[in-house]
């Protein structure tokens, strides 16, 4: 390879600091920038079809222009290629893969040509100005900055942030919130994504994660890791829960929360615009946790369902509206804080929903087994929910029950393996006469009787329970058979197979 070594050229090397200095970028992406500008401005001189290349060396401001021609096998382009055989003929050692390389005279720059090696020097001063902000930003994500407000624009908010500028969406807003230009806000940084006019920016006031950070900056013990954020839930500019916890049990988590007279808390508040917030002790023990998460609220019972990821909590009549909430928010923020759905019922609720499973399963018992009553509410009494349970369960469990000696339970349980064996018989038959497909069986959630009176209402295949809604499921098995939960959770279920289509797709 020949070296083409020009004279030294200083002032090169003082453009390349002076851009590199003023616009805060790298000097190595100064210098490719004025590299590929000099590139073009070759390419427009001796013809764009050559490979021309250009080094300016770092040290001394020398430009370095040639042309490059490939060595190979057979020409597919003569401008930028020749053979083995020519090649040597100027460089006799010279193997194919590599270059001839031509040194070029520098260029005398012309108005035009200057003036397209400006461009491409700004235009790449610019993109590397962009890519700078965007890694700069990027680290900003989940924390708060604080910007100015430059403009409005279709009701959205775009704060200055001094070198770029962020976009508070109208729905990141804090309701009835209002900003005029030159006001200072603060805010989460929820996203950063680069694009060609430079890195986007989006910012929330609405998130629960603005929230937690607000507390971070004003209680010590969170951002000394003392204290714990175990959990927020906000209905923004209205009311928020707050879950905390201490690691050490000397300290007392809400207290360090609210501050002195309550000055941290009221500092959190009013940055919300008055947003009530409730302070919640975390309990590892769920129940209590529910209790805590439902205040002010006065929680009579808790019943825990976590093969549905239901709750049930039962409160005296006076107690309801205050559980529910306005328009249903102290329940609602509650169950988005223990992350799971939660039903409330009065005592008398409780009382009805109680009696009403109990006589659906007394009849079951009754019909099933040819028992009476008074057995059937036995087995309801001592856990027993379905037949299929006393087919299965160890006969001298049965046996321990009062009441019963091994003789009745024996035949208790011979009455249910010769039921379950018949309804499954039966089942098979006539899931097979109604065409019920066999991925409908795979649902967690659905027994036998479910999928024969789906099947009967025309529903035989997982997507024809997955386009049903909660509602008509409900209505199709019948009142009282399954909750509005169980239903979303059985009809989720059937729509897995969706998103694992799309995946592959």
């Amino acid at each position: 390879m020949e070296n083409i070594v020009n004279m030294p050229r200083p002032e090169i090397l003082m453009v390349a600091d002076t851009v590199a200095r003023e616009k805060n970028i790298d000097r190595e992406d100064v210098f490719k920038a004025m590299e590929e500008a000099i590139q073009k401005a070759g390419r427009s001189k001796y013809g764009f079809e050559h490979d021309i290349r250009v080094n300016i060396n770092r040290k001394t401001g020398a430009i370095t222009l040639a042309r490059y021609r490939a060595v190979v096998d057979e020409i597919e382009n003569e401008t930028t290629e020749l053979t083995l055989a020519e090649a040597q003929r100027i460089n006799p050692e010279i193997k194919v893969g590599e270059y001839i390389i031509d040194p070029l005279p520098p260029i005398d720059f012309g108005r035009i040509a200057a003036q397209t090696a400006k461009q491409v020097i700004m235009q790449k001063v610019r993109e590397a100005e962009r890519n700078k902000q965007y890694e700069e930003y990027k680290e900003k994500i989940g924390t708060i900055i604080n910007g100015t407000v430059k403009r409005l624009e279709f009701g959205n908010v775009i704060v200055d942030m001094g070198k770029t500028e962020a976009i508070l969406r109208r729905d990141e807003l804090i309701p009835r919130e209002n900003f005029k230009n030159g006001d200072r806000v603060r805010a989460y940084v929820l996203d950063v994504r680069r694009e060609t006019r430079g890195p986007q920016i989006f910012l929330s006031r609405t998130c629960p994660e603005f929230m937690a950070k607000l507390f971070t900056s004003e209680v010590p013990e969170i951002y000394d890791g003392l204290v714990e954020i175990m959990g927020v839930s906000r209905d923004p500019g209205s009311k928020a829960k707050i879950a905390v916890r201490a690691k050490d049990s000397s300290i007392d988590p809400v207290g360090a929360c609210v501050g002195l007279r309550g000055i941290r808390v009221q500092a959190v508040v009013t940055e919300l615009q008055g947003e009530k917030i409730d302070i919640v002790p975390y309990s590892a023990d769920k129940a209590q946790f529910i209790v805590s998460a439902l205040a002010p609220a006065e929680v009579s019972k808790v019943v825990l369902d976590e093969e549905n990821n239901r709750i049930e909590v039962v409160v005296t009549e006076d107690q309801y509206s205050v559980a529910i909430g306005r328009r249903g928010q102290n329940v609602k923020l509650a169950s988005q804080l223990v992350g799971a759905d939660i039903d409330i019922l009065t005592e008398e609720q409780e009382r009805e929903r109680r009696a009403n499973e109990n006589r659906i399963k007394s009849e079951r018992f009754v019909s099933a087994l040819d028992v009476d009553e008074m057995i059937a509410h036995v087995l309801i009494s001592e856990g027993f929910s379905t037949v299929d349970e006393i087919a299965m369960v160890d006969v001298s469990e049965l046996a321990s029950i009062d009441g019963f000696d091994e003789d009745l339970a024996a035949e208790l349980q011979n009455r249910a393996k010769e039921f379950v064996k018949k309804r499954n018989e039966e089942f098979v038959e006539k899931s097979k006469t109604l065409g019920v497909d066999d991925s409908l069986k795979t649902i967690s959630g659905l027994d036998q009787e479910m999928i024969i009176s789906l099947a009967e209402k025309g529903v035989k295949t997982l997507d024809d329970l997955a386009d049903l809604a909660a509602d008509e499921l409900i209505e199709i098995l019948g009142e009282g058979v399954i909750t509005e939960v169980e239903a979303n959770r059985i009809i989720m279920a059937a729509r897995e197979h969706w998103f694992a289509d799309e995946e592959k797709q």
